[in-house]
């Protein structure tokens, strides 16, 4: 080596010294993992494993939670701006500081053992609301249409082979085969005449297959079935009809189409994926599937006290950019009455895009 070639080498080396695995800072989301398994830890013996790939779903927890938090405070800091009497102001700022966190921690890590995965469209979503008991904001996990249908897949005792689901029209012909002593593989016989003029929504199915075309299950509702679980504090922007929007300081009533055929829809999706119509397999329910199922009833009892209403708790909706507004008393994700004053909840109707800015103190 030459002397110059000597010189610059000794140069770089005291100008710039490598750093060791101990000065490098852990990234947000790295200490909302590491926050999570301490949490988690403190209610198990033995310590607690996870694997790359559920570290990796925790990560995305993060980004995920994230933003939901900075949605929710800004909607938080709006609605106080809008209620001219401040009666109904929530004062508690929605930010990591103010999160259960133990019971988040719990959340997370059941659900990234089940393998859901909030990166992904409709599998999982975080849902703020606060809790007057504790004056913290608990974050509720709840898995959409997506993840319905994964852990529908993954706990059956025989997986479908496929899966139809279509929404049937006036215009429609439809037609179900059922099984009888005659036909041994239940099927059924649908043609759309009009595709663009398909007329009102009277209902809808799905067709589940399986290997054995004889365990093949069709799955009929009416649009009557479908209306029965559209809950009574419906929101117009997604049902259709009529609503109240802040307009100039004042509330002034306005009809809208809603997204009626898309929450027809959706309400089809949950009833198909449902445990009543692909059984779950008891060797393959695990403690997370357990602890799920408990959080649905935990969630469930809560809207029949209608503390949910009473906070007015949003969620984000099976449905690409929007959103849908509290829980029905079987558990569905439905929505919420706008028509209710703001209340203590913020509201997430608009999940902000692009990666989290600041961010948690772990």
């Amino acid at each position: 080596m030459s002397t110059t070639a000597t010189e610059n080498t000794a140069k770089m080396a005291t100008q710039a010294p490598a750093q060791t695995p101990a000065e490098i800072k852990p990234s947000q989301s790295e200490r909302f993992t590491h926050m999570v398994m301490k949490e988690f830890g403190k209610n198990i013996s033995g310590g607690l494993q996870i694997t790359d790939f559920q570290r990796q779903l925790i990560q995305g927890y993060f980004i995920a939670i994230d933003r939901a938090l900075k949605t929710a405070e800004e909607n938080r800091l709006t609605k106080n701006k809008n209620n001219k009497d401040h009666k109904f102001d929530n004062p508690l700022p929605c930010t990591w500081e103010n999160v259960n966190a133990l019971d988040l921690a719990l959340d997370v890590v059941h659900y990234a053992r089940m393998g859901l995965d909030m990166m992904q469209d409709n599998h999982l979503f975080p849902v703020p609301y606060r809790n007057n008991k504790t004056n913290k904001y608990d974050v509720t996990l709840m898995p959409g249409y997506n993840g319905i249908q994964y852990i529908a897949e993954k706990y059956a005792v025989e997986k479908p082979a496929a899966v139809t689901i279509e929404l049937v029209y006036s215009t429609d012909i439809f037609k179900p085969i059922k099984k009888n002593c005659h036909n041994k593989v239940e099927s059924y016989e649908f043609e759309v005449v009009n595709p663009f003029e398909r007329g009102e929504v009277k209902g809808g199915f799905g067709y589940i297959e399986y290997s054995d075309p004889a365990k093949n299950k069709l799955v009929i509702m009416t649009i009557k079935d479908i209306k029965k679980r559209k809950p009574s504090y419906a929101s117009a922007e997604f049902w259709g009809g009529k609503t109240k929007k802040w307009e100039n300081g004042k509330q002034v009533e306005v009809e809208i189409d809603g997204w009626f055929e898309e929450m027809c829809l959706k309400t089809l999706k949950r009833e198909v994926y449902s445990a009543k119509h692909i059984p779950r397999d008891p060797k393959k329910v695990d403690d997370n599937y357990q602890y799920m199922k408990l959080q649905e009833a935990r969630i469930a009892d809560m809207n029949a006290q209608t503390e949910i209403y009473e906070q007015a708790n949003t969620i984000v909706i099976d449905m690409p950019g929007q959103t849908v507004h509290a829980i029905d008393s079987d558990g569905e994700i439905t929505d919420f009455q706008e028509e209710l004053p703001p209340t203590n909840t913020p509201d997430l109707s608009h999940i902000a895009e692009g990666p989290p800015t600041g961010g948690p103190n772990f």
